[in-house]
């Protein structure tokens, strides 16, 4: 069986991060935190690149690492819970970011690409390890535009147009899209986090090249998909109210990453920076009890008209 070379994707998730943050800084104006770190023991190394009060980006990170360890967490895969039950070893590398600009008008973004290496303990040692990919987008708004949201939708579709199969032109992008709108959904309050994107998972059919290509693929199409609704609504007019509700809804991706999302629970099984981890939370936020949005206000139209999942590109054609 062919080996994997482990070096060839934390190369690209590396070389990623330079070029998006690269962008992100050529957006904002001011210089993200370089917050290098190896662990003690020798078991992974990763960079943490942070920004905080920026002139678009109230808080924002874009975070790679390579971490290795004796047992895989129970959280790495939904596809292999025999695997953290075999006690199996791994090797974990990627890519994760999230970024909470300031004006209520431009949307937070989560973007995260993945490789999961895993050796059975108990397997010859010269078979192939076990090996997954995966990753995703989606867009968090608090004052959606449906220009905006066709925009991300459409990007997430054309990065994976070269991997549709042929008997259906966008088969892979609607399972995930779906895969998305439910993977990104806070059952305690019945109600998505967002309007989706696409998310994928456990991604091993079709040979390490395929896979691999497909996660470079959503990783290079994040700039694209995001940076152009952040310059369409930077300069936007916007008050207390606006920044209410803002920090009203970020409640909600408070609950979601430390409630639901499987990559905070294993950075944290796996003994991950807690810094590092936990950057992705917005740095202002409000609860409020049983608080409803004023029908037909600007407020109430991201629960009508926006968070309920939608085919947003059959909808522009």
């Amino acid at each position: 069986m062919p080996s994997i070379d482990a070096a060839l994707p934390a190369a690209y998730f590396s070389q990623l991060q330079e070029r998006i943050v690269a962008a992100l800084e050529a957006c904002d104006g001011q210089q993200f935190r370089v917050d290098d770190w190896t662990r003690p023991d020798g078991s992974g190394h990763g960079s943490s690149r942070v920004i905080e009060e920026g002139n678009v980006f109230e808080r924002g990170g874009v975070n790679f690492s390579r971490v290795r360890g004796a047992r895989l967490p129970a959280s790495a895969s939904a596809a292999h819970p025999g695997l953290a039950e075999a006690g199996c070893d791994f090797e974990a590398m990627g890519l994760s970011l999230v970024l909470h600009p300031r004006n209520p008008y431009c949307p937070t973004a989560h973007m995260n690409v993945r490789c999961f290496i895993a050796r059975r303990p108990d397997g010859d040692p010269q078979e192939a390890p076990l090996w997954w990919f995966g990753g995703g987008m989606d867009l968090t708004p608090y004052y959606p535009f449906e220009e905006d949201v066709r925009h991300f939708h459409a990007r997430c579709r054309d990065a994976l147009a070269p991997f549709e199969d042929g008997t259906d032109s966008h088969a892979l992008h609607a399972r995930y899209k779906d895969w998305c709108d439910r993977y990104f959904y806070l059952p305690h309050r019945q109600e998505p986090r967002g309007v989706g994107g696409i998310f994928f998972d456990d991604l091993d059919s079709g040979g390490f090249e395929r896979c691999f290509a497909l996660a470079r693929n959503v990783g290079d199409s994040f700039i694209d998909a995001y940076l152009p609704l952040i310059e369409r609504r930077r300069d936007l007019a916007y008050g207390e109210r606006e920044r209410d509700f803002q920090a009203y809804r970020r409640g909600r991706y408070v609950e979601f990453n430390l409630v639901c999302d499987r990559g905070t629970l294993f950075g944290l099984q796996s003994g991950g920076r807690s810094e590092s981890i936990l950057m992705s939370l917005p740095p202002i936020v409000r609860w409020r009890y049983d608080w409803q949005p004023a029908a037909g206000s600007a407020e109430a139209r991201l629960y009508t008209d926006f968070l309920p999942p939608r085919d947003w590109l059959a909808e522009s054609q």
